[in-house]
């Protein structure tokens, strides 16, 4: 692994990065990802989390062009093995008008994928994943995590469908528009819009994505598209009864339905808000159980590039969740000592470690394999085509 970086790619990362390629012989004594292994996440990030944007918005609200994309973002995510992500990218709450804040995005991240032609590509078919990893290039999914830029008009689904936005999560934790999310305690499921909007994402070929969303709006949603769903990041609440994650009853209609599900490195997998690897290796059993092997991957919710000070990040976060608890979108889990990742399994090794602790605890490499991308990639033939 060590030998595809040059020289200048490794100065670039500086001593967090020259410490991980140092301990490069690790990955090799207990393989890893191996080399021709797909790795997709179908929900994360890819920025550097140690540098703030030249030109920060306001604090409220949220936008993805505060990501930051340097030169150890790129080294790190190709050290990871990772092959394609999902960006969330456009409105998600927050005081901007999101329709217009959404397109703004998506001709940022255009512009991103422009400057790093070597690096990037934007990925708008399941035969662009392929060729991502042929060129050893970073795929980016463009993806919402709201369907608020829709307004009140689901012919704008065209619009982003045509722009290469290729997921759209319906809702993100309240109810909106389209149906609730999981912390709405009304419950009230999929409304008359959000049927509309499943259909114009069905005849674009768009994913549907159902994370966040309330147990009816997942449910009826599977049952409404003509397409199979997905659940991009979640957990299982069989094993940790939070709004977060989802009832076997939701996994298992995905699944039969020819869907996909990813689980998520949050702390939504342990009652305590404080998950480890373990408890990542155990919802993603227990969805295999559930759903079968051929469904079942991961959507880790977080980034790659390791956070150098993590005693500040954790000031910072505090206040994060404080601010989202304020504006009526936080989850449960979500407390003021909550980190929003798994201690034990982050960094440019995450995936390298997700397969060794599956394969010691006996998962064959097909099904690894299946788990870290190959999983995704069928799904997305069957919904993009190839």
């Amino acid at each position: 692994m060590v030998s595809s970086f040059n020289r200048r790619e490794l100065l670039a990362v500086g001593s967090a990065g020259a410490a991980l390629f140092a301990a490069g012989p690790i990955f090799a004594a207990e393989k890893g990802v191996r080399s021709n292994t797909i790795v997709v996440n179908a929900l994360g990030g890819l920025y550097n989390p140690n540098v703030e944007p030249a030109e920060k918005t306001e604090a409220s609200g949220w936008t993805s062009t505060d990501a930051v994309i340097d030169r150890r973002v790129i080294v790190d995510a190709r050290a990871s093995g990772l092959t394609a992500v999902n960006l969330t990218l456009g409105h998600v709450f927050g005081p901007k008008e999101p329709f217009e804040q959404t397109v703004r995005e998506i001709a940022h991240w255009d512009a991103v994928a422009r400057r790093y032609p070597n690096d990037l590509l934007k990925i708008e078919s399941a035969d662009d994943i392929l060729r991502a990893k042929r060129e050893n290039r970073i795929g980016l999914i463009y993806g919402f995590q709201n369907t608020t830029m829709l307004g009140s008009d689901a012919s704008r689904a065209d619009v982003f469908a045509d722009l290469g936005v290729r997921i759209i999560q319906l809702t993100y934790n309240p109810a909106n528009a389209v149906g609730d999310g999981s912390m709405a305690p009304e419950n009230r499921g999929l409304t008359p819009f959000g049927r509309e909007v499943v259909e114009r994402l069905n005849a674009n070929r768009v994913m549907v994505d159902l994370s966040h969303s309330g147990e009816r709006t997942c449910l009826e949603a599977a049952r409404v598209s003509k397409q199979p769903i997905s659940i991009n990041h979640t957990g299982c609440r069989a094993l940790t009864d939070m709004p977060r994650n989802k009832t076997d009853a939701e996994l298992r209609l995905v699944a039969e339905r020819g869907g996909f599900v990813g689980i998520y490195f949050m702390p939504f997998l342990n009652p305590t808000s404080k998950a480890t690897a373990d408890d990542v290796v155990a919802h993603i059993e227990h969805a295999v159980n559930v759903c079968g092997e051929d469904h079942v991957g991961i959507g880790t919710d977080g980034g790659i590039t390791m956070i150098d000070d993590l005693g500040a990040y954790k000031a910072k976060i505090a206040k994060e969740i404080a601010d989202r608890r304020a504006a009526g979108i936080g989850a449960k889990g979500e407390n003021p000592d909550t980190l929003p990742f798994v201690i034990d399994l982050r960094g440019p090794s995450q995936f390298h470690d997700l397969a060794d602790r599956l394969r010691r605890r006996g998962h064959s490499e097909a099904r690894i394999e299946k788990i870290l991308g190959a999983n995704f990639v069928a799904y997305a033939k069957r919904v993009w085509g190839a």
